[in-house]
């Protein structure tokens, strides 16, 4: 698989055009180059536009994030073929992950590309005019703070350039910013682009004024500033489009980009993908990788059978929640019901993740790792229970919180819940789990609450709350950056 460090990803986003063909020394003589470099772009608006399509290309490839942010919790199991199968996942799984990990090491690379490609667009964002052009540079802080807020929910404070892109050197003079920088950045791209966009984007899947404030809300609510959390989010539920939608459809393709989808990463099985450039895949390699080994029967294609819900939060949805069993595929029920066959892997649990579960379809390439499922990143539902929390857990108001998560137990069929102060804190931590499981959320909500080393086998107060920068990054710093405590 191709991999790239920070010090090299300045060499991605150069965009380089030289043509020249030497029919005769005469005809390159009266023939001038045609040269289209990184300094000398950005001269109209398609160039912009393009730039920014670049940028959006790179959350294809963070599928990976997905996968890890469950399998490093308590919902899932690594699964796969063996112990040896994608050792990265096993390693994050059972906690043991080092500085060596080529899984990580793709979170920090696709990350920080997106970052970098951001960063390019907003180096020149003052070259051209053009109308609209807010809106372009809107949507780029949107994904750079979307970006950069992963990378430090993974790894913890990371190198910033501001506007300007990292080139060759700056890892060994740009020191790793502090927390409170990375959030500050975070939070001023976010309200940026709250600013100058919309709640209806001029193209399926680019971001809105919506998703800018669901994540804005988000990121205070990682930095517990419930006030300020909870004023962006219900100004969202207030004005915005959004409403939630039918449980049993919602991951089905018909699904994709509803009322529910806040923001939504946008697949495509029309390419088609190999295991030597996965980040290349217009597919959600993710959903393959999900899927039950060896599979045939009805609705479901076959894949390696990885992140594998635990028997546990099966059994957390109660009967007459309808969410259970469009989250979670009992294999053996399914089996019997409808005479499919498969293999058992690694660590089988007898569960799947049926949310991500590859659909029978006409996807090019390998069915594995080019599936056309979209990613629902920022769903309606997460808003509210996001929303409840703060206003629950900064003492703002539990009527009001009552009533966002009461929202999403009547979708789930499931009877109003009327506690108040701890007791509806913990009703909150119950709900989220149950409506997000599958979705990359859980170990993140159990790190920021303080409650990962209790429920996560492995876990090391004091180190496992982020993952370690890739040995290569700190070894291109030249003792620039520090490692992160315990790896």
């Amino acid at each position: 698989m191709k991999r790239y460090s920070l010090k090299f990803k300045y060499l991605l986003l150069s965009l380089v055009l030289i043509s020249g063909v030497s029919c005769s020394e005469d005809y390159l003589e009266k023939t001038e180059e045609y040269n289209i470099d990184s300094e000398n772009y950005f001269n109209s608006e398609t160039d912009y536009y393009n730039a920014l399509v670049g940028v959006y290309d790179i959350l294809q490839s963070t599928y990976v994030n997905v996968l890890l942010g469950e399998i490093a919790s308590d919902n899932t199991l690594s699964g796969g073929e063996s112990a040896t199968d994608v050792i990265g996942f096993q390693q994050v799984d059972e906690m043991t992950h080092t500085p060596v990990n080529d899984n990580l090491d793709d979170v920090w690379d696709w990350n920080f590309a997106g970052v970098q490609r951001a960063n390019y667009i907003l180096e020149f964002e003052d070259k051209t005019d053009f109308d609209g052009k807010d809106m372009i540079i809107a949507e780029t802080r949107f994904l750079r703070a979307y970006f950069t807020f992963e990378l430090l929910k993974w790894f913890g404070p990371i190198p910033l350039k501001g506007d300007e892109r990292f080139v060759l050197g700056d890892e060994k003079t740009v020191p790793r910013a502090s927390r409170e920088e990375v959030y500050a950045q975070i939070e001023s791209d976010l309200q940026f682009a709250v600013d100058n966009l919309e709640y209806t984007a001029p193209q399926t899947g680019r971001a809105t004024k919506g998703a800018a404030q669901a994540l804005l809300g988000k990121v205070y609510l990682y930095q517990d500033k419930f006030d300020q959390s909870a004023t962006v989010l219900t100004t969202l539920i207030n004005n915005g489009p959004y409403a939630l939608s039918n449980f049993a459809t919602l991951f089905e393709y018909e699904g994709e980009n509803n009322e529910e989808s806040v923001f939504e990463v946008q697949y495509t099985g029309e390419q088609g993908a190999g295991f030597g450039c996965l980040q290349c895949s217009e597919g959600n390699v993710a959903v393959g990788f999900q899927g039950i080994r060896n599979y045939t029967g009805p609705l479901f294609e076959s894949g390696f059978s990885f992140n594998v819900p635990v028997e546990e939060v099966y059994n957390l949805f109660t009967e007459d929640d309808i969410r259970r069993d469009y989250s979670i595929l009992d294999i053996e029920a399914w089996a019997a019901q409808t005479g499919a066959t498969y293999a058992e892997g690694y660590k089988h649990t007898g569960y799947f993740n049926r949310k991500y579960l590859p659909r029978q379809n006409d996807n090019m390439g390998d069915a594995n790792l080019t599936q056309p499922n979209n990613y629902r990143a920022i769903r309606y539902a997460d808003v509210l229970l996001m929303a409840a929390e703060a206003l629950n857990r900064g003492g703002i108001n539990d009527t009001r919180a009552r009533t966002y998560l009461n929202m999403v137990r009547e979708r789930a069929g499931l009877d109003a819940v009327e506690v108040s102060g701890n007791n509806l804190t913990e009703a909150i931590y119950r709900e989220r789990r149950l409506e997000l499981v599958g979705e990359g959320h859980r170990f993140f909500d159990l790190v920021r609450t303080g409650r990962a080393a209790q429920a996560i086998d492995g876990f090391t107060a004091g180190k496992n709350e982020v993952f370690p920068i890739p040995l290569e990054e700190i070894e291109f710093s030249q003792g620039n950056w520090s490692q992160n405590p315990g790896y």
